[in-house]
């Protein structure tokens, strides 16, 4: 009997073999890498439950052949090897396999030393750990990203004592501690190892149950975790986690695939060839973090919202649901407006992305978009307008009326988007005026005083990018440009037409261009600007009429595009040269940009320095929330 088992583990490796070869890949089992043999050191760890699925291959020349890549047997007749197979699928059999292998650790994979036997018959019946005695080999430090991932698992594994998790990108231990709402720098107790390893166990039970690639588990854990949390999931038996998995599968292809998110900068897209959109009416619902009487910012969006619904002839209805604060009032509003029957919805705050991304995995017939810029998650959509080709406008018309050269700027934190505009503003600037410098504050810090030393720098005019504390809600946008006296006249405004935004979206949803905007496992966010109709800048009629047709002139080239501002070299503080030739920067580079231009005097605030409400928005979208204690 176990012969005859040999023989079908034996058909099993002979044609994983054949398919390699087919492939051109070796069919034989891998060796320990060379350079695992010049690490730095080695440390003995004693016995430890090896994953099976993390056996990579022997360190034994001579065994290599042998085995196929999965430790499938590949002699052939009655022989010394197969006998011993043999015998020993007949003690797993009787009495189980006890004694552990050697074997050596190296980047999270290890390779057997003693004991390759073994490993075949136990892989063969499916065993999950086996025991073994192992050495770990420490590579030698470096800035590849597996290495620096790596030496964090070894401070993770001095604290912790797990080494079933392999993480290969830097972060994301710290991301796991977090997600856990452990300690990141200190030992776990037995208790939260207990409940961890009980949780990954089956969490990775059900991965794998729904055809998941074993590699792929750590990382699926922790965008399940993202969005289902682990308090409310550590008790959770693996079929509730398969269900749940089910509907987070395009979240976790875009981690994996790291396909991040696709911008779309234009409002032209092809419709359908076959669709009928007849004039089947929709319920649109608004959640707003706010009051449209207090905060401009909703009440931007409300006249918005209003304008969309006139224009739609009757299709959209909309439902508005205010001052939605704190995640169980925003999951309460979601419940309650898709109970309703809404089956678009708008979230105008990042502070409502993660309720967002829960409602949409468990009510995939609903659309849910919010307003925000770089959300990683296919499951919702996001949308938010290109403000800094209107900040270089404006900064062109600053560099005009400054005459000693000195402009003040104030954003409210860094965050995506934010720091292109603080940059678009100083390109308009140096554009007309090659020896002026910005003077860069922000709003959102605990210490405040920004006017104060704005005025005592000897500014001139000031643009005001402040846009979670401003109220001036007779006005659709929250940036101006005005000079810093007792009465501050504007001199431009940007304009932002929530209406054409909204409006814009409904349309591609009701003709049929929604579908057609998803590229790959990708995140869909869409990034209109002043050459969609969404942006613009009001100039003043008491500004100059020279001046009035330079704005007009530069508004034009950038809205046909032959006037780009980030084309040409760009120089960072320092006068580090980032970018030369006439090409501009990518919209993803734009987007993304984490430096300020070399004529800007000041600097990013720390996150400890910002206001709560700032800190809020900085961990979802600051440009550096990786560094976010």
């Amino acid at each position: 009997m176990p012969y005859e088992i040999y023989r079908q583990a034996l058909r099993l490796g002979q044609k994983e073999a054949r398919l390699c070869v087919s492939q051109g890949k070796d069919p034989y089992l891998q060796m320990l890498p060379e350079e695992a043999e010049r690490c730095i050191r080695r440390e003995f760890l004693g016995v430890l439950d090896i994953p099976v699925q993390a056996i990579a291959g022997t360190r034994t020349e001579s065994r290599r052949t042998s085995f196929s890549p999965s430790f499938y047997p590949l002699l052939e007749g009655r022989c010394e090897f197969s006998t011993k197979w043999a015998e020993l699928c007949d003690a797993h059999l009787s009495e189980g396999i006890r004694d552990p292998i050697k074997a050596v650790e190296y980047l999270h994979r290890y390779y057997v030393v003693e004991g390759n036997k073994r490993v075949s018959v136990l892989k063969f019946f499916g065993a999950v750990n086996l025991p073994g005695e192992v050495t770990r080999l420490i590579p030698e430090p470096s800035d590849d990203p597996e290495i620096v991932a790596y030496y964090e698992f070894l401070q993770f594994y001095r604290l912790t004592g797990i080494h079933y998790v392999p993480f290969r990108r830097p972060g994301e231990y710290a991301e796991l501690a977090k997600l856990l709402d452990y300690p990141d720098n200190a030992s776990w107790s037995a208790e939260q190892i207990y409940a961890f390893r009980s949780f990954f166990y089956t969490f990775q039970d059900a991965f794998l149950g729904r055809g998941g690639n074993p590699d792929a588990v750590p990382e699926g854990m922790l965008v399940y975790l993202h969005i289902f949390g682990y308090e409310d999931s550590r008790h959770k038996l693996p079929a509730d986690i398969s269900r749940e998995l089910a509907s987070v599968r395009s979240e976790i292809e875009n981690r994996l695939d790291q396909a991040g998110v696709t911008l779309l900068l234009d409002t032209d897209a092809k419709r359908p060839f076959i669709h009928v959109s007849g004039a089947r009416e929709i319920q649109a619902a608004f959640l707003h973090g706010g009051d449209a009487r207090l905060s401009g910012w909703v009440h931007a969006h409300e006249m918005g919202r209003r304008a969309m619904e006139l224009s739609m002839d009757g299709q959209v209805h909309t439902m508005v649901y205010e001052d939605v604060v704190g995640e169980q009032a925003i999951t309460q509003a979601l419940e309650d407006a898709i109970g309703k029957g809404a089956e678009v919805i708008f979230t105008t705050t990042p502070a409502m992305v993660p309720a967002s991304v829960k409602a949409a995995v468990a009510n995939p017939q609903v659309k849910i978009l919010n307003c925000s810029l770089n959300v990683a998650h296919p499951s919702i959509r996001t949308y938010y307008p290109r403000m800094y080709e209107a900040e270089f406008l404006k900064g062109a018309l600053a560099g005009t009326l400054a005459p000693g050269g000195k402009v003040g700027y104030v954003a409210d934190c860094p965050i995506y988007g934010t720091i292109a505009s603080i940059n678009a503003f100083a390109r308009g600037v140096r554009m007309v005026n090659p020896r002026a410098n910005i003077y860069l504050e922000w709003s959102e810090t605990a210490e405040g005083g920004w006017m104060e030393r704005l005025t005592a720098a000897g500014v001139s005019y000031i643009d005001n990018l402040s846009m979670l504390t401003n109220d001036e809600y007779g006005i659709l946008a929250s940036e101006r440009l005005v000079a810093p006296d007792d009465a501050p006249h504007n001199r431009a405004i940007t304009l932002c037409r929530w209406g054409e935004v909204y409006k814009k979206l409904m349309a591609r949803i009701l003709d049929g261009r929604w579908k057609g905007d998803v590229r790959g496992s990708s995140a869909t966010n869409y990034w209109w600007g002043m050459s969609q109709g969404v942006v613009d800048v009001i100039c003043s009629r008491t500004l100059p009429d020279s001046t009035l047709q330079l704005m007009d002139l530069l508004r034009e080239a950038l809205c046909s595009y032959r006037l780009l501002p980030f084309s040409g070299a760009l120089r960072r503080q320092g006068g580090e040269v980032l970018h030369r030739g006439r090409e501009s920067l990518s919209a993803e580079e734009i987007l993304t940009m984490d430096w300020l231009c070399e004529n800007i005097v000041g600097s990013f605030p720390s996150y400890e320095t910002l206001t709560p409400k700032a800190q809020e928005l900085v961990r979802l979208q600051g440009v550096n929330r990786e560094e976010v204690p």
